[in-house]
C-alpha cells in the first residue's frame, strides 16, 4: 500500500482520485508547521503540496521513504529540486495548468488600470460620487507591447485582439515562423518602448531581465504609457517604476509581482495610480482545480505503472536504460544551457551528433535533455522533460539528431551545433570517469570546463597581460576565480578563457572587464 501525504489545501478531487486508486491510501494534513511535517513524512511514498508547503533539504532528509512530490501548480520554487533529485525522488509538477487565468488576469489588470475602476470602487464605498475625478482611457485601436511572447503572452495576444487593440512584440528566442502563425508583429525593445501605448510583461526572470525595466527603460517609454506586470518579481525596478509613475512619465501601473513578497514597498502600492494585487495570477477556482486534479492523476499512474508525466528532473525512462544514460542526461543539459548563453538571437536549428558507446543505446531522452537545457534558460514556462520537445516545436525549432562511427577525441562524445537567427555556435561535451560532465569543445577551442555555478566566458586577442588584467579587475571587485580554463588559436591570434567564480559577476564589474585591453567580449554563465 502505498500512502499520499496532501499538505496543502486544494480541491477535493485529489483525495477523491488517490482514495479510489487501487493500493493508494490518501491522507489530507494541511497547515503542519515544519516540525511536524518533518516528523510524519517518513510515513509517506508521495507528497502533494500547492504553494504554502516548503519542502526543504532539511524535510526531505527525514523523507527516507518518499519517492515522488506532486505540485498542484507549474512553480516548483517552494521544492528544493536538487535535494530531491540527490535522494532520486521525482518531482512532478502541471506547467500549462494556469496559463490561460495568469494571461486573463494580466487582462484585466490591464482593463482595471485602464478604467480607474479599483480606484472609483474605493471612492465609491467610502460615500463619494466623483465622477470627474475617474475619467478613463480606452484600449480599442491602443498598441499593446508584449514583452515575453511564451505561453502566457501568446494568451495575452489573442485576447488584446479580441479587443481590437494593435499587438507588437519583443521576445528573443522566437523564431520568425512562429511569430508570423501567432498574428503578432516582432520588433525591437526600443520601437516597442516607442510605440507602446500598454505594455504587459511575461518574461522570466533571469540575470538577463532582472531590473529590465529600469531608468533608461522608462525614459524610451511613450509619455503617459500603462505598464502591467504579472511576471515575476525583480523583473522591474520598483524604484525606478515610482519615479516614472511620479514623474508622470507612465501614467498608471498595474502589479500583480514584487521584488520581495509579501511587499513592504508601501510606497509604490499606495500611489493613486497604481493598482496591485497579491500574486493572484494563477488563483481561480478553475485553474486550481485543474491542477490539483491533473497532480492526482499523475502520482496515481506514476505508482500504478511507473509511468513519469510532467517531471522537471527526470526524463520518462525505465530504470535499466537510466542507469546507463544517466551521466549523459546531466552532460547534455549542461551542453545546451552553456550553449544558449553563449549566442544572442532566436533559436532556430539545433544538430546533436553521438558518437562511441552511446551508438548503442536509446538516446532519445538525452536529446530531450539537451533541448531542455536550451531552453531553461530563455523561457518563463517551467520546462521539464515532457514538454521540452513540445515548446521547442511550437517555437520553431529544428532538432536533427544523428550518431556517428567516426573516431572522436573522445571515448562518449556529444557534439552540438546550434543557429539562431543571429549566429552558429559549436560545442562537444564529454564524461569523464564514473560521472563527471565535462565540456571539451566551445567553437574552435579544445577546452576542459567543468560546467558548473558562475561562469565567465572571454573571447580576447591572444596578447600578453591579458588573464592578469582579468585576474586583477575580479580580485579589486572581491569576486573569487575558483577554476580557469584557457584556449588558444595562436595561428589566428585569438583566445578564449572560461573563468568559474564563487560569486554572481555584477553588471558594473562586467562591464570593466569588456573595458579591459585586448577583450572582444565577455559573456556571463549561470550553471
Amino acid at each position: 500500500m502505498k500512502r499520499v501525504l496532501v499538505s496543502d489545501a486544494m480541491a477535493p478531487e485529489v483525495a477523491e482520485i488517490l482514495g479510489n486508486a487501487p493500493g493508494i491510501k490518501v491522507d489530507v494534513k494541511t497547515g503542519l508547521p515544519p516540525d511536524e511535517l518533518k516528523a510524519v513524512i517518513k510515513d509517506y511514498d508521495a507528497l502533494i503540496v500547492r504553494s504554502a508547503t516548503k519542502v526543504t533539504a532539511d524535510i526531505l532528509e527525514a523523507a527516507t521513504k518518499l519517492s515522488a512530490i506532486g505540485r498542484a501548480g507549474a512553480g516548483v520554487d517552494n521544492i528544493d529540486i536538487p535535494a530531491a533529485s540527490k535522494r532520486g525522488i521525482v518531482v512532478m509538477n502541471t506547467p500549462g495548468g494556469n496559463t490561460i487565468t495568469t494571461a486573463e488576469h494580466a487582462i484585466a489588470m490591464m482593463v482595471s488600470l485602464a478604467r480607474k475602476i479599483p480606484q472609483a470602487t474605493a471612492s465609491m464605498k467610502a460615500g463619494r460620487w466623483e465622477k470627474s475625478r475617474f475619467m478613463g482611457n480606452e484600449y480599442c485601436n491602443k498598441t499593446l507591447g508584449i514583452i515575453g511572447l511564451g505561453n502566457v503572452g501568446t494568451v495575452v495576444a489573442d485576447r488584446a485582439r479580441g479587443l481590437k487593440m494593435n499587438v507588437i512584440a519583443y521576445d528573443p528566442y522566437i523564431s520568425p515562423d512562429v511569430a508570423q502563425k501567432s498574428a503578432v508583429t516582432m520588433v525591437g525593445l526600443d520601437e516597442l518602448y516607442a510605440n507602446a501605448d500598454f505594455i504587459s510583461v511575461h518574461s522570466p526572470l533571469s540575470a538577463e531581465t532582472r531590473n529590465m525595466i529600469n531608468a533608461d527603460a522608462f525614459a524610451k517609454m511613450k509619455k503617459g504609457v500603462f505598464l502591467i506586470h504579472c511576471a515575476r518579481g525583480g523583473i522591474v525596478d520598483e524604484k525606478a517604476l515610482y519615479d516614472a509613475l511620479t514623474a508622470g512619465k507612465v501614467a498608471g501601473a498595474a502589479v500583480d509581482v514584487f521584488e520581495e513578497e509579501p511587499t513592504r514597498n508601501m510606497d509604490l502600492v499606495g500611489l493613486d495610480n497604481v493598482i496591485c494585487t497579491p500574486h493572484l495570477g494563477a488563483s481561480t477556482d478553475e485553474a486550481q482545480t485543474n491542477v490539483a486534479i491533473a497532480i492526482a492523476h499523475q502520482i496515481a499512474a506514476y505508482f500504478a505503472t511507473g509511468e513519469i508525466k510532467g517531471a522537471v528532473n527526470f526524463p520518462s525512462v525505465g530504470a535499466e536504460v537510466m542507469a546507463v544514460i544517466r551521466p549523459y542526461l546531466d552532460l547534455a543539459e549542461k551542453l545546451g544551457a552553456f550553449q544558449v548563453q553563449m549566442l544572442s538571437g532566436a533559436l532556430q536549428d539545433v544538430t546533436i551528433e553521438y558518437s562511441g558507446e552511446l551508438l548503442n543505446v536509446n538516446v532519445a531522452p538525452i536529446t530531450v535533455s539537451l533541448i531542455k537545457g536550451l531552453l531553461d534558460p530563455i523561457l518563463t514556462e517551467t520546462v521539464n522533460y515532457i514538454n521540452a520537445p513540445v515548446i521547442a516545436r511550437e517555437r520553431g525549432i529544428k532538432i536533427v539528431e544523428s550518431k556517428s562511427t567516426e573516431t572522436k577525441d573522445f571515448t562518449n562524445m556529444i557534439s552540438l551545433t546550434v543557429k539562431t537567427s543571429k549566429e552558429t555556435g559549436k560545442t562537444a561535451g564529454a564524461v569523464f570517469g564514473q560521472n563527471d560532465p565535462r565540456i571539451v569543445r566551445v567553437n574552435e577551442f579544445s577546452l576542459e570546463i567543468i560546467p558548473e555555478g558562475y561562469m565567465l566566458a572571454v573571447s580576447n586577442e591572444d596578447m600578453p597581460g591579458v588573464i592578469g588584467n582579468l585576474g586583477t579587475t575580479l580580485g579589486d571587485n572581491k569576486v573569487n576565480i575558483a577554476r580557469l580554463h584557457l584556449s588558444r588559436d595562436a595561428q589566428a591570434k585569438k583566445a578564449l578563457v572560461v573563468l568559474n567564480t564563487d560569486s554572481a559577476v555584477g553588471s558594473d564589474v562586467l562591464e570593466k572587464l569588456r573595458q579591459l585591453p585586448h577583450v572582444v567580449s565577455v559573456i556571463p554563465i549561470k550553471m
